[in-house]
């Protein structure tokens, strides 16, 4: 790793509120055995794979406590036990061997010490035949908390990327072929090979879009573009979707690859009317789609992208009068869908990451995970209720996508302030769901005069014509841009030349809108100062952040 680009890892590491799972801190030579040195490496190697993360890491130089980077004495390159290496040592009693890197480094005339561990990969790390893990402040043995072992053990090589020795071009339908390639040219409009697409052949094609390895068939092949009678190479693996009709009239249908294209027919199997509207303050009514194509998609294609293959379950869409049904096997895979809600979060691995590549070449998906948000945001400009996800089930996703209302009044509500902030809208959701929803969110909507009610009986207001008429509490509650912020955070820095987290809450919170909690507002601080560094724009040294 380039200086740089460590100096950029030790400052986001710094930048948690606490030692994780997955993260650890130690200050000298004295402050950590040999022996607790593999310890360490083991549980973070075990948190890292049960945080969904794709790297644990050990570091000498910062205070466990304030997380000040201060350096270190000690030097793992030339650390002993007994008369052999520490290096290798460890290595020797680490099961199974792990390619653990070390970098030495200097921060601002401070040494550093950074140890990065990959994580657990379908068995858990052992030093000394003992796997360990960390719970809260404490490292204990992995084997007293049986879910985490499961979930270490399901942790296997990306099952897309896996290789179909039998198969052949054969095994692959020429029309999906034809249609991926128009789709790759799609997204490859500004890369130098653009003109190149049509005159590859299709074993160049395919390896070029992610799709083959070598020219070699992969289980993401033969999922997304395989032919129909191609899909045994899966076994036991399901690559199958069902459409049920669950009204007044009963009917399903069975859709396995090519998925590319047969997603397509199950939009075609939906029944998508007309659905009309009318507002108060409108002289005719508003009419849209029941369903938004797009969101169909978008859901469909995240359910075949986040699928956990292992669990030999089909992919599930249940139509009835008034909603549909998304069902997927495996956990929401990181984070949570809130997160994603509002377009801030990225996530930082996929369950198939082969077949995600694929889908993204395709442009079936995103890479930045937008697609949640634009899903939320189609409901939104549709007057409809927000989506849901049920993730009461460990093994299992399920997506609500609304093509009827809930509450009139929210519906009309939204054809009548069509700038309402998307924060405002999902508490409006949850409350026409009968949600909780935070004092501070209802106090900021009764000041709006979106609802009324008692708690806990809230309700939305049935006369929306004057939700907008106090001003200032219009500008208090919506956001500004992100751009906003920064101009104040690097201006703040540029005036009193340096802040620390606290001073630079202080400053931004007061300015965000009403409808967030307390950690929502500190996160919000937390991805500006990230974003403001990524764009060299600031540094942090120690405590304090500086203009760059």
């Amino acid at each position: 790793m380039r200086t740089e680009d460590l100096h950029s890892l030790l400052e986001e590491l710094v930048e948690y509120p606490a030692e994780t799972e997955w993260i650890e801190f130690k200050l000298g030579a004295g402050s950590i055995t040999n022996d607790q040195i593999g310890e360490y490496i083991s549980a973070m190697s075990n948190g890292a794979t049960i945080k969904n993360k794709p790297f644990g890491y050990l570091v000498w130089g910062v205070h466990d406590k304030t997380h000040e980077i201060k350096g270190t004495n000690f030097q793992f390159s030339t650390a002993k036990q007994g008369n052999q290496d520490l290096e290798l040592w460890v290595r020797n009693l680490l099961h199974p061997k792990i390619n653990f890197a070390i970098f030495e480094f200097d921060f601002y005339d401070k040494n550093i010490v950074l140890m990065r561990i990959p994580a657990a990969k379908g068995e858990p790390t052992h030093f000394k035949k003992i796997p360990y893990i960390r719970i809260g402040s404490n490292k204990t043995d992995l084997r007293n908390h049986p879910s985490y072992v499961r979930l270490i053990y399901n942790s296997l090589e990306d099952w897309s990327a896996g290789i179909v020795e039998s198969a052949t071009l054969k095994d692959i339908d020429e029309e999906a072929v034809h249609v991926a390639r128009e789709k790759f040219k799609e997204r490859s409009t500004r890369a130098s090979y653009y003109n190149e697409i049509d005159s590859w052949e299709t074993e160049k094609f395919l390896d070029k879009a992610k799709i083959t390895i070598n020219g070699k068939i992969t289980n993401t092949a033969i999922l997304l573009l395989g032919k129909e009678e191609s899909s045994h190479y899966l076994l036991p693996a399901l690559s199958e979707i069902t459409w049920k009709l669950e009204t007044e009239e009963k009917a399903y249908e069975h859709f396995g690859p090519p998925l590319l294209l047969n997603t397509t027919k199950v939009l075609q199997n939906i029944r998508n009317v007309k659905y009309k509207f009318f507002p108060d303050n409108e002289l005719l009514a508003t009419t849209v789609n029941k369903y938004d194509t797009r969101t169909i998609l978008e859901a469909l294609h995240n359910c075949i992208a986040h699928q956990d293959y292992g669990l030999d379950s089909r992919i599930i869409v249940t139509e009835k009068i008034d909603k549909l049904i998304f069902s997927n096997a495996g956990s929401f895979f990181e984070g949570s869908p809130d997160e994603y809600s509002i377009g801030d979060k990225t996530p930082e691995r996929y369950r198939n990451p082969w077949l995600a590549q694929a889908m993204v070449n395709l442009g079936m998906i995103d890479r930045l995970g937008y697609g949640i948000h634009t899903m939320y945001l189609s409901q939104k400009n549709r007057y409809f209720p927000l989506p849901d996800y049920e993730l009461s089930e460990p093994q299992k996703v399920v997506l609500k996508i609304y093509g009827h209302s809930i509450d009139e009044n929210y519906s009309k509500l939204l054809i009548e302030n069509k700038d309402l902030p998307l924060s405002n809208v999902a508490l409006l959701d949850r409350i026409q769901k009968k949600l909780p929803v935070t004092d501070e969110a209802i106090k900021m909507l009764k000041q709006r005069k979106l609802i009324e009610g008692r708690k806990p009986n809230y309700f939305i207001a049935a006369q929306v014509a004057t939700t907008i008429d106090d001003k200032a509490a219009y500008i208090r509650n919506r956001a500004f841009d992100d751009a906003h912020y920064k101009d104040m955070i690097t201006s703040y820095l540029k005036k009193f030349k340096k802040g620390n987290r606290s001073e630079i809450e202080n400053l931004i919170i007061p300015k965000l809108s009403e409808v967030l909690v307390e950690k929502q507002k500190k996160d919000k601080v937390k991805n500006l100062l990230q974003a403001l560094r990524k764009d060299n724009q600031i540094r942090l040294k120690g405590k304090y952040w500086y203009l760059a």
